[in-house]
């Protein structure tokens, strides 16, 4: 198992995570073993946002006796009310359920306490601005929660966050799919059957929030990585095409910013199923030749970090330099921190001999030649 800088946090993630919300549906010994496979693979970060008390208190069984090998994602506002789920910002309400997540998991800390399920821009205001945020960084200061967090699925509130200089980490939903589509406060719009004809490439405005999360160090774990498995299958699938579990972690790593994919396990099969991700070849990562063949929707002339551009015979590493020339024109001069990236790479751009072998190889027809100009005159 690789593990990952979650931003500024100073916590070490396995590039894999639990996403815990389909533990719902199983017993405490079926819980166990799920917990116990993850654990076997280095598994070190989970996700629990289920407010049921049951799952609560077979995770906290699962958990007992080795609290300290696992990196917990706490969630404030998400309550059980009158036997079902309920999301709220009343603070009676907020305490009581967060009380009980520690109790019931047997610890006294959560590593990282998330502000759930914000998907509103005047929510997320209203949060910030009141009594919510005073409660969570009070549970900071007490050390209840190590560091503060937010679960969102709309880029506009997550880039808010990022740039609150309060939010230290986001959970954030990534997949090829959402990543098509503009910014929506209804979460249906990324399930949608159809997406319309006229989309193409990663949406601006996540583009530019994995930018902005990078460069300020705030650390993205991934929700709905396999978009709710309807990646799986050609007929659910916007793209017409199937991608595997591989494919669609390997997606989501390769964003700027994000440290682990949190996926959902249902089975110790299913554990295993993702962790393959680890000892995979670059052919059975590859989603980017499936998605540059699909009938739908494909990405022509966008960088997508996918890293078919390799090997460069001038030992250019062609993904970091993209990666840090798009960090670095969302500023009107170059930050220091990736000035400094691109320095210390053993080859940059101005290495480039421009033999058009990377541009033959890229499923997305990226200019790589011109980029390469570009970053070498950026970072002069």
């Amino acid at each position: 198992m690789q593990y990952r800088e979650l931003g500024r946090t100073g916590l070490k993630v396995s590039e894999i995570g639990l996403g815990a919300e389909w533990l719902e549906r199983h017993n405490a010994e079926e819980v166990k073993e799920v917990i116990d496979c993850c654990e076997r693979f280095g598994i070190n970060i989970l996700d629990c946002w289920m407010s049921e008390p049951n799952v609560r208190t077979n995770i906290g069984k699962a958990l007992e006796g080795k609290r300290d090998r696992w990196i917990i994602q706490g969630h404030f506002g998400s309550t059980w009310q009158q036997g079902q789920y309920v999301r709220t910002r009343e603070m009676d309400k907020v305490r009581i359920a967060f009380e009980d997540l520690l109790i019931r998991l047997k610890t006294d800390y959560i590593d990282l306490g998330m502000i759930h399920f914000v998907d509103e821009e005047t929510e997320f205001h209203r949060i910030m601005e009141g009594e919510f945020l005073d409660y969570v960084k009070e549970q900071k200061e007490k050390g209840v929660i190590r560091h503060i967090g937010m679960s969102t699925h709309n880029p506009r509130v997550a880039k808010l966050a990022a740039l609150s200089g309060e939010i230290e980490m986001i959970l954030f939903s990534i997949n090829p799919a959402f990543d098509l589509l503009p910014a929506s406060e209804d979460l249906n719009t990324y399930f949608a059957e159809t997406y319309e004809e006229n989309l193409g490439g990663i949406d601006p405005e996540r583009q530019e929030l994995y930018q902005i999360c990078e460069q300020r160090g705030v650390g993205i774990t991934v929700m709905k990585g396999y978009a709710g498995g309807r990646l799986f299958s050609a007929q659910t699938s916007p793209f017409g095409v199937a991608l595997t579990p591989v494919q669609c972690i390997h997606y989501a790593l390769t964003r700027p910013a994000v440290a682990s994919v949190l996926a959902g396990y249902d089975t110790p099969e299913h554990v295993k199923a993702a962790v393959a991700y680890e000892t995979a070849s670059e052919e059975e990562k590859d989603y980017a030749s499936v998605l540059a063949n699909a009938p739908h929707h494909a990405y022509s002339g966008q960088c997508t970090y996918c890293g078919h551009c390799a090997p460069c015979p001038a030992g250019i590493d062609i993904a970091m330099v993209n990666k840090l020339y798009d960090l670095a024109t969302m500023q009107e001069e170059v930050p220091e921190a990736v000035r400094g990236h691109y320095t210390a790479l053993s080859a940059n751009a101005g290495n480039c001999i421009a033999c058009g072998g990377c541009e033959e190889r890229c499923p997305f027809d990226v200019p790589v030649i011109d980029r390469m100009k570009k970053a070498d005159a950026l970072f002069q």
